[in-house]
This record gives C-alpha cells, structure tokens and sequence, in this order.
C-alpha cells in the first residue's frame, strides 16, 4: 500500500494487525505492530492516524501490566483528540479518542488515583454515542463493566453488562455480547444468585473462545474462580486460577495476575491449604503490584494478607479462614 501512494489505507491496515495481534497473540508481537502503526502515523504527520497510535500504544501497554505507560500514551492520544475534534479523517473501527480515555481511566484506577475515573468512563460512554460509534460503545461499556468490578459495585456491573447485551445483540457482536454475558453473571453471583451467575459466566467463556479471541481469558477465568468459590467448589476454582496462569504466560496479558496470585492465597485459606503456600501466593500478589505499580491492588493484596496473619494469630489448632474477596 505504499508503495500504491496510499497512506491512510496503511494506517488501516497496520491497525487491523494490530487489533488482531491484540485479541489472539502474545503481547511482546503486538507491541512491533504497534511500533509500526506508530511509525506510519509519524511519518503522515497525521493527528487522526496519531491518536490511532496512542490507543495501540496504550492498550498494548495496559494488557501487559505496564500501567503507567498505558496512561501516558492514553493521556497523549485524549489530548491529541481533544485539539482537534471528534470527527476523524481516518476510517477506523472505532474511534481511538474515546477509548484512549476508557485506557486511561483504568490506569489511574490501578495507580490509585481513582477520584475521576468513573466520569471518565461515563465521557468516553457518551463520545462514542456522539459519534454513533457502536463499536466503540461496546468496548467503552466493557471498559466501564471492568472498572465496576474493580470497585466490587455489583449494581453499576450489571447495568454495564445489560446495555452490552443489548447492544451486541442489535449490533450482532459476538465477542461483546460473550462479554457481556460474563460481567452479568458475575454481577449476579454477587447479588445472591451464584448458581444462575455460574452459568452466565461458563456460556460466556465458551462464546469468548469460540470467536478466536484470547486476551480476556484471563480475566474472564479469574471471574469464574471467584463465582466457583461462592458455590462452595473452591478445588476448582483453584484449578480455574491454574488455568489462567497458563493463559497469562502464553498470551504476556499480565494486567490481573496480581489478582489471580491474592484469590489463590484467598481460595487456599479457605480450605484449610498449607500456611507457607498460603502466605507464599499473597506475597506474589503483593510483589506483582509493586512491580506493576498497582497502588489499588497493593492496597488490597496488603489488606488480604494482615487479615490472614490476623486470623491465624487467634487461630487455635486447624481451621479454615475466611477471607474477603476484595
């Protein structure tokens, strides 16, 4: 495509692979396809094809763990977005200004600086109605139904997950719709029905797979341990976890491993697992956040842990420990 004189179906085209690499392979190759998107971009001198660039950049980033980078090429992209408009010139799947923002809000959630996060959200929710971007509104109410599971509101999850469902049923999206499949029956759980949330998530991770796309599993693995231990089938949420290490080291999406090491200290408590296991899976959280610069998941992990020390202080002989999920 260059060498036909075309620049802008460059940028398309090394977006597409970018947007590929993202949903199916290991993070480190999508990361030189968003170096080369990057490279085009600069070249045009574009601002479109740039703030293009920064949500490739910051999403890449975020998967990885890299917060505080995600943030600054998130921060970057808005900024860039913002001097010129919300109309782009570049043919797109999705606007990348508002999902620039939705990357940002999710940073800062991780590196506590939390205050602003949730109207962040609700802007980028209302840009891509704006721009009557239904693509870009089913990945900003993905976007918001993570930052509520996040903040454990199980209310804002399921709101979040019902106008995904509804969307991605007019808009037949079937990766958003699994999505939102899987935000609902964790909400559900939540609210008093584990059984019936239990099976919204396993439709959802299965839908999920079936459309070739891998970097939410993780995450998606991480809901169905939590929904597993709320139905009392705790050796295998644990498995579940084991699972989703797997996934997390073949795909390099490392962005919840934190988490995944703190519910299995959590999950191992609560069957009465070994106490240097225990303290050994809470300590991995804790220096996964350090490294990531989670300050909210570090405050959680550290939490977890003083109330496991806690408890075991008082503990006389064998018991099981009961230990918040959040």
């Amino acid at each position: 495509m260059s060498s036909l004189g075309r620049p802008l179906l460059l940028f398309s085209a090394s977006e597409g692979l970018w947007r590929y690499s993202l949903l199916t392979d290991k993070l480190t190759e999508t990361m030189e396809i968003a170096n080369r998107a990057y490279a085009v971009a600069k070249k045009q001198q574009n601002t479109a094809q740039l703030v293009g660039a920064c949500r490739a950049f910051a999403g890449t980033h975020y998967f990885l763990g890299y917060f505080e980078s995600a943030r600054q090429y998130a921060v970057r992209g808005v900024q860039v977005w913002r001097s010129v408009g919300v109309q782009s010139p570049v043919e797109q799947i999705s606007a990348p200004g508002p999902i620039c923002l939705c990357y940002q809000a999710l940073s800062e959630w991780h590196l506590g600086d939390t205050a602003s996060c949730s109207a962040k959200m609700a802007e980028s929710i209302s840009w891509t109605k704006e721009l009557n971007d239904m693509h870009g509104l089913a990945v900003a109410l993905q976007f918001a139904g993570f930052l509520s599971h996040f903040e454990r509101d199980s209310a804002q999850v399921e709101r979040c997950a019902s106008d995904l469902i509804e969307l991605a049923t007019r808009q037949n999206f079937a990766l958003w719709l699994a999505v939102g499949a899987i935000l609902r029956g964790w909400a559900r759980s939540v609210c008093g029905d584990p059984a019936q949330g239990l099976s919204w998530i396993e439709d959802g991770v299965k839908d999920y797979l079936a459309t070739g796309s891998i970097l939410g599993s993780v995450y998606n693995l991480t809901l169905k341990a939590e929904v597993l231990n709320r139905v009392d089938r705790t050796s295998q949420a644990i498995e579940t976890l084991r699972e989703a290490y797997v996934v997390a080291e073949r795909t390099e999406a490392r962005w919840w491993c934190a988490e995944l090491h703190r519910l299995r200290g959590v999950f191992l408590a609560s069957i009465g697992g070994g106490e240097t296991e225990i303290e050994a899976s809470l300590r991995e959280a804790i220096l996964t956040t350090n490294q990531q610069k989670s300050a909210s998941l570090a405050m959680r992990a550290r939490a977890t842990l003083a109330e496991y020390r806690r408890q075991k202080s008082g503990a006389s002989g064998l018991q099981e420990f009961r230990l918040p999920l959040s």
